[in-house]
């Protein structure tokens, strides 16, 4: 069966006041119901930087709402991360096979991805994907795609981070 996702233009919910001049409750930080998700598959090939790959294929398919199923592969000969709470980004030398990709990313360009890999010794390394984590020999990706959400990244007053906000197609 060919399922299509429905392409319609998206609408924030309404922000709820409690009661007449008071601060505004935040928005909904979940769906409010499930939706259908439909697999997107991409390799990547040596010498592709994965950021960059990642960002151009969900935009080239209009993906709103996509998140990171799975990955396998490797990196190298440089792998750029950012660790957390760090504005400085860290740079790995050598091969790297990739032990997990996760976040969730959209045609925007907004995203929010973490990236794990180890060395020959089996040593770990993670942080926020940055450009800069080239492809060494293959990264098998498969992207899942939430039919009927949009994923935007506003920066939340409470962490003063870009934080997820889901909306929802009106029903």
């Amino acid at each position: 069966r060919n399922i299509q996702p429905r392409r319609q233009q998206m609408t924030e919910p309404p922000t709820k006041k409690t009661k007449p001049d008071s601060t505004p409750e935040p928005l909904p930080l979940a769906t409010t119901k499930g939706h259908p998700v439909l697999a997107h598959v991409i390799r990547l090939l040596p010498g592709q930087d994965l950021l960059q790959e990642l960002l151009a294929f969900v935009k080239q398919r209009g993906i709103k709402a996509g998140f990171i199923c799975t990955c396998v592969g490797s990196t190298g000969p440089k792998t750029t991360l950012r660790p957390a709470q760090k504005p400085d980004f860290k740079e790995l030398e050598g091969p790297m096979e990739i032990v997990s990709l996760t976040g969730t990313l959209s045609m925007t360009g907004e995203h929010h991805l973490h990236l794990s890999v180890s060395d020959g010794d089996c040593c770990t390394f993670g942080g926020h994907v940055v450009e800069g984590c080239i492809v060494r020999t293959t990264a098998e990706v498969v992207i899942g795609e939430i039919d009927g959400c949009e994923f935007r990244r506003p920066v939340d007053s409470r962490t003063t981070y870009d934080e997820l906000r889901v909306l929802e197609e009106p029903v």
